[in-house]
């Protein structure tokens, strides 16, 4: 059964009961953007797809193919100031905080046209609707009143089991009552699911566990949120060395070697959809360990509108090098940026857009993060002959890509290859570890062999289409906030800084937080670009080579060559309320 279609119902089984918010709140619409041709893309493949996976007894919706195709339209539009109008039940529940909804035992449906649409268990009071439309109106939600459906009761019960999970609200409960009774395995399991289900409602993309005998020193569970590292759970040295088994057995991973690094990984299901977690253990100390699981959400990942909405000149150039359109230009797109900045969010977004019906992407990474359907995906294997970057690279162009795409430049063999591969023909996508757009320049230089960098510099100079230099800058809470005059918060040297009016009205970060900000007073991260853009052809980039040889600097000066700077989209974010401005301040000292 369908989340956001419930089975039809008879008449009499069903009914609505509209509720207007308290005191009536104006909606305030968006403008409607382009739609996509992505959902139509893949529809005579997926509604095959569903035939086949029908006779064999796997039931899949046409929703849910789509999804895992990344061809799905993004449900809600969002303005300048973060108002939705439109969510689905996941987006719903991904974003209201569990203690608004989870007690009421209620079934987020959707929301459309300033409309939430539930199916409670039990009756709710005006009271508890009141509280509800506050806390989606907080959250950035456009909603005007609450429509309840009245389901068939077991039918509902079924869906509420299947759809919600509800071990992230009892998490702390389990691990007291495991701790009391530390021998009692079915305790065990439901704190390793209570943790991951915790971890995804937090938003948190990695979970940090260290085991350490030493009695002396505290073994700590660690969620990582918006790039900063949060300590949740303290165990004794016994009970989190059983832990870190029962994860490594579910990993596949030998639980008996504590001093090899080894990785492995697991899957399992919650809020009805598929996550998978990436396992990576090591050595700690003398006879501990250090565990870290990636939880990969195919559901989290952004769509490549979502993540250029605030880029839009960004985006529309890239989009149109990716188009099928364009064939056998070649050519080299970048993706830079330290770890961590969410280069690889930006590799699958950019894959996503690709029209994968009518071109082949061969990808080449290590390790593979998330499945993507209708592309090779090939698993680098260091080590083993073949196995390499460079190896793989040189083999894919047998397969008759369109498309490559490298998850990593590393190493000289990987560059040379890949600028061999653009110059080929094929249109070559792939991430390198720099601090800027310029100087991504040079960190490829670095990594080209001495005897070769005029002619290596030269191709690259021919080849490249744009870099895109990225930072994740964590945004906050639209609920908590404090608004002021920009003049009031920044000195007068400082608003020269970042060129903002004295009298624009910006907001504050709120340390203390609210409910919908898990008292933290940030909701997440957005994307911040420091993009180089090339727009001319082969024949006039002699002064953009030249640039390259002697000083990388002069390389924007040059004819064709469009910038972005990471100043403009600081002082976007600032004036619209999403980016604190003395965080703003930091961010361009970096």
């Amino acid at each position: 059964m369908s989340d956001e279609q419930p089975p039809q119902q008879p008449p009499e089984q069903r009914q609505s009961v509209v509720h207007e918010p308290p005191g009536g709140v104006e909606r305030r619409r968006v403008d409607p953007r382009r739609t996509k041709e992505g959902r139509e893309r893949y529809l005579d493949m997926v509604q095959r797809e569903r035939a086949m996976l029908l006779e064999q007894g796997i039931a899949r919706s046409t929703e849910q193919l789509l999804d895992m195709a990344g061809a799905h339209v993004p449900a809600s539009e969002i303005e300048e100031q973060g108002i939705k109008d439109r969510a689905t039940g996941d987006q719903l529940r991904a974003i209201l905080p569990v203690q608004s909804w989870l007690p009421l035992s209620i079934h987020l449906i959707g929301l459309r046209d300033g409309v939430i649409r539930v199916a409670p268990l039990h009756d709710l009071n005006d009271r508890q609707i009141e509280t509800l439309i506050s806390t989606a109106q907080r959250s950035g939600f456009a909603v005007d009143r609450i429509e309840i459906e009245v389901w068939d009761r077991k039918e509902l019960i079924d869906t509420l089991r299947s759809v919600h999970d509800l071990s992230a609200d009892r998490c702390e409960k389990t691990l007291s009552q495991w701790l009391n009774d530390p021998d009692n395995g079915l305790l065990l399991n439901q704190f390793q699911r209570d943790m991951l289900a915790e971890a995804l409602q937090m938003r948190a993309s990695d979970i940090h566990l260290l085991q350490d005998n030493n009695p002396d020193s505290p073994n700590w569970i660690h969620y990582r949120i918006d790039g900063d590292m949060m300590p949740m759970h303290l165990l004794p040295h016994e009970e989190m060395a059983r832990l870190t088994t029962l994860l490594k057995r579910d990993a596949g991973l030998n639980f008996g070697d504590r001093s090899t690094p080894k990785d492995g990984r697991f899957g399992f299901t919650w809020q009805g959809r598929a996550i998978d977690v990436r396992v990576a253990a090591g050595p700690q100390a003398q006879d501990g360990e250090k565990l870290t699981l990636r939880l990969l959400d195919r559901a989290a990942l952004k769509g490549f509108d979502e993540l250029f909405r605030r880029h839009q000149d960004v985006g529309e150039h890239l989009a149109k090098l990716l188009s099928p359109d364009i064939k056998g230009g070649g050519g080299l797109i970048l993706l830079s940026g330290p770890t961590g900045s969410g280069k690889t969010t930006t590799l699958y977004a950019c894959v996503q857009e690709i029209d994968r019906r009518r071109r082949h992407v061969l990808t080449i990474e290590d390790p593979i993060e998330y499945e993507l359907r209708y592309a090779t995906q090939w698993q680098v294997r260091p080590g083993m002959a073949g196995g390499a970057f460079a190896d793989l690279i040189r083999a894919s162009m047998r397969h008759d890509p369109d498309y490559i795409i490298i998850g990593e430049m590393r190493d000289a063999d990987t560059v040379e290859t890949s600028l061999k591969a653009a110059e080929s023909g094929h249109t070559v996508i792939s991430t390198v570890h720099a601090d800027t757009a310029l100087q991504t320049f040079e960190r490829l230089k670095s990594l080209m062999p001495h005897e070769r960098e005029r002619s290596s510099t030269y191709t690259l100079a021919q080849q490249v289409r744009c870099i895109l230099n990225q930072r994740l800058v964590r945004t906050l809470c639209q609920g908590c906030a404090h608004k002021d005059s920009a003049d009031k918060v920044l000195q007068p040297h400082e608003l020269q800084e970042l060129d903002i009016p004295p009298d624009a009205r910006v907001r504050r970060h709120n340390a203390a937080g609210c409910d919908l900000c898990n008292r933290t007073g940030i909701t997440g991260r957005t994307l911040l670009l420091d993009a180089l853009i090339i727009t001319v052809g082969p024949a006039q980039r002699n002064g953009i080579y030249e640039g390259l040889m002697s000083n990388v600097n002069n390389v924007i000066h040059e004819d064709g060559v469009v910038v972005h700077t990471r100043r403009e989209g600081l002082v976007d974010l600032v004036t619209t309320g999403l980016v604190d401005p003395r965080a703003a301040l930091s961010y361009l000292e970096q």
